[in-house]
């Protein structure tokens, strides 16, 4: 079987991430007449349509995604190709992927990657933020080179990732300065009843944090759930509610949101660096997981 022919692969590619045909036509300053023939030139080559039209929107067949699953790994590459030689002409070594899971506050996550960074100033640094499940995913596909969440990867799937515990810190609640003072005297007793800001319902420390109240037998008022933690402080800061958060950081929390620690629970949150490889080998992936276990001393 002959290679695909490349220019067609990355007409494909476009459309799929703009989702449209006359979008994709516009990006690559094609008619939408001309686009559409070189697709279908593609799809003869795949022997299979790429794309189920659903009104004006295309979404990928499920050849469509498998396509782009490997065109994303090969256009990626390219441009990560890119930005290494416009590195190495301003002077820098190399580049260093890094994605940071959604639930992981950002504040720790600064703190996780900042000594790193300024260690080596000489790497062009990409973070992204993501699902857990979909950063382990781009990091399997060597699309990052480590994520930093809040669980580890589950090693028994067939793709291999690794996971190095970074360290654990307890969860604390806080609350705005004027509901603090009431909140603190009784705890944890005074939370009965109280209103409560909280992760959503998927995430590990909500189920730790439910199974903490039933244990120490109280029922806060769960007013609103959060999938942004930084937006969840705000509603906090607001008075909305009390809420919960590492008590590594709990330094940086109060004054910049304006509340106090009213207690500490008895849950931990553990946080991992998770490789596609046992041994790593990045230089600079090596200073994250070096320099980030010194982030969690309070």
């Amino acid at each position: 079987m002959q290679h695909p022919n490349y220019k067609h692969l990355y007409y494909f590619w476009v459309i799929a991430h703009e989702k449209s045909l006359t979008r994709a036509a516009e990006r690559l300053h094609l008619t939408p007449q001309t686009l559409s023939g070189q697709l279908a030139k593609l799809e003869d080559y795949v022997g299979s349509p790429l794309f189920e039209r659903r009104g004006r929107r295309l979404s990928l067949s499920e050849t469509g995604q498998l396509v782009l699953d490997y065109a994303d790994s090969m256009f990626s590459a390219g441009q990560e190709l890119v930005e290494i030689l416009d590195g190495r002409r301003l002077g820098r070594l190399g580049r260093l992927r890094i994605g940071v899971s959604d639930v992981v506050p950002k504040l720790l996550a600064y703190r996780f990657l900042r000594k790193a960074v300024e260690a080596f100033d000489d790497y062009f640094l990409s973070i992204y933020e993501g699902k857990h499940e979909e950063l382990v995913a781009s990091l399997a596909a060597h699309r990052l080179d480590v994520v930093i969440s809040d669980r580890a990867s589950d090693e028994s799937q067939a793709t291999k990732t690794y996971s190095h515990l970074l360290g654990a810190t307890e969860v604390s609640l806080f609350a705005r300065n004027d509901n603090a003072r009431k909140l603190t005297r009784g705890f944890p007793k005074s939370l009965h009843g109280a209103p409560m800001l909280l992760p959503t319902a998927n995430t590990l420390v909500r189920r730790d944090l439910e199974r903490w109240f039933d244990s120490v037998g109280i029922a806060p008022l769960i007013v609103a759930e959060f999938e942004d933690s930084a937006l969840l402080k705000v509603f906090g800061a607001e008075g909305l509610g009390c809420f919960p958060a590492p008590r590594a950081i709990a330094l940086d929390i109060a004054p910049q949101y304006g509340v106090r620690e009213i207690g500490s629970t008895s849950v931990k949150e553990r946080y991992y660096a998770i490789t596609a490889e046992r041994r790593i080998k990045n230089a600079a992936a090596l200073a994250v997981l070096a320099t980030a276990k010194n982030a969690l001393d309070v």
